[in-house]
């Protein structure tokens, strides 16, 4: 059975790039009918804390990347690690070393002089140093020094090491805690992992992992390793790019099934096919497909595909969605108040949720201030008159309803002799501060008598 996994270090929020590794290893288990497995690689003791591995599980939960094994945690595994490295040592697959970080630091320091690859020389590979022998030791796995690694990547194609490129590389501290190298070996065999899924700054280690898999003598998983994501000016994608945490974009207003749908157009592709639901990815998708250059992360295009996503999304969810985000900024609504027709009429012109909270937010609590534009236009000299007769007649209606609004807007244009628009747009700017809302008669129900002549007077004082 095909099964994949997922290893984010909980030493941060989950970003982007890590979004996007969580996705295709997801959909490639979906695919295959295997399993998708979520491992917490926390053995960084001074880095890893609980906030990031809480970001990280509410990040795979607000994105339903669903996992079937899970999650595991590497600091709950220190036994099983530290029987593995036993085995390596009495199978002389790995040494004590008790080079000082003095000597090692010498070491590199020479090499780089001498315009050498930094790497450890040896020195103790041949010292049967015991356990215990000497303090402050370490251990290191003794990599072949002949021959080579050749492994087919899924996404790079067959790629050649020469053993003699790798040098031994710690595979326990001196404080006995496991390296990365040998932890993720352990649990990729023991969690019979068939493919891992990864961003490229992997491939480096992929020949020393092999390397101890076969040392230990188990399968070795097929590797697929993504490309970095980038910016728009080249350079490798940061938090002034949008690299930010992915729950951001939902405090930003993204919806998740959009920023999975960009993010699998990230460096994925089907043809010229821009838009797919996760039914969609999931029959589509192939490691194969993944393309072997960088992808440049593009704000803006994911902020259409959130366009095209709140378009189409059903009606009940975009509401609900607007309602929470209402309820952030401080608006208090009445449960029986219906919004479904407003949100419905903006949706079509916002990008994100927060704007479309934003765009409505006139008919709940007074604006600072008008839209330039709609307040040049509208606000002419012409429009005292309308809105000073549209001020008098509202507050004399006894029944505050669409109909009576109706009429005093329609009795005026006749008593004026003007078409709607020189009445209906100075009121829609004095009552919503921009030049767009649901129609005018509505609009004016539903904010009310006491904040709409308020508006129409403050528009009037602000013409004059």
């Amino acid at each position: 059975m095909i099964r994949t996994r997922f290893a984010p270090s909980p030493t941060g929020y989950l970003h982007i790039g890590g979004a996007r590794t969580a996705l295709f290893s997801w959909l490639f288990s979906k695919k295959m009918g295997g399993d998708f497995v979520l491992r917490v690689e926390d053995t960084d003791r001074e880095r890893s804390t609980d906030e990031s591995v809480q970001a990280i599980l509410q990040a795979m939960e607000w994105l339903q990347l669903d996992y079937d094994e899970g999650p595991f945690y590497q600091t709950h595994r220190f036994d099983r690690y530290e029987e593995v490295i036993q085995q390596l040592i009495d199978n002389d697959h790995a040494y004590y070393c008790s080079c000082s970080k003095e000597r090692l630091e010498s070491l590199r320091n020479e090499q780089m002089a001498n315009k050498q690859k930094p790497r450890y020389d040896g020195c103790c590979r041949d010292k049967k140093l015991k356990s215990g022998e000497l303090e402050n030791m370490v251990v290191r796995f003794r990599n072949p020094q002949r021959g080579e690694v050749v492994f087919n990547d899924l996404v790079k194609g067959e790629i050649t090491v020469s053993n003699n490129e790798l040098d031994d590389l710690i595979i326990a501290r001196s404080d006995g805690t496991p390296t990365y190298n040998l932890t993720v070996v352990v649990d990729d065999s023991d969690m019979n992992i068939t493919h891992v899924v990864r961003g490229d700054d992997h491939v480096n280690n992929t020949p020393r992992q092999i390397n101890i898999f076969k040392a230990l003598g188990v399968s070795i998983p097929l590797f697929a390793h993504v490309p970095m994501i980038l910016g728009e000016d080249g350079k490798r994608l940061s938090k002034r790019h949008g690299a930010v945490s992915v729950m951001q974009y939902l405090e930003e207003g993204y919806l998740p099934e959009a920023l999975l749908n960009y993010l699998v157009r990230l460096g994925w592709s089907h043809g010229d096919q821009e838009l797919f639901s996760v039914d969609e990815m999931q029959q589509l998708f192939s490691l194969e497909g993944i393309n072997r250059a960088p992808s440049t992360f593009n704000p803006e295009k994911l902020s259409w595909i959130n366009q095209q996503y709140l378009k189409t999304k059903a009606l009940n969810d975009i509401v609900e969605l607007v309602k929470q985000r209402l309820s952030k900024n401080g608006v208090t609504l009445d449960d029986d108040l219906d919004i479904s027709s407003i949100v419905d009429l903006y949706r079509e012109r916002v990008k994100t949720i927060n704007e479309l909270a934003d765009s409505i937010l006139y008919f709940f609590q007074d604006f600072e201030e008008y839209d330039p534009k709609a307040a040049k236009k509208a606000f002419k000299e012409a429009a005292l008159q309308p809105l000073q007769l549209l001020h008098d007649k509202l507050s004399e209606l006894d029944s505050w309803s669409t109909e009576e609004i109706h009429a005093v807007i329609q009795n005026i244009t006749e008593e004026l002799g003007v078409n709607m628009g020189k009445v209906g747009q100075p009121l829609r700017v004095a009552v919503t501060g921009g030049s767009f809302s649901p129609p005018i008669d509505q609009t004016v129900e539903k904010i009310g008598r006491e904040s709409s002549l308020a508006r129409i007077q403050r528009a009037i004082e602000y013409i004059k």
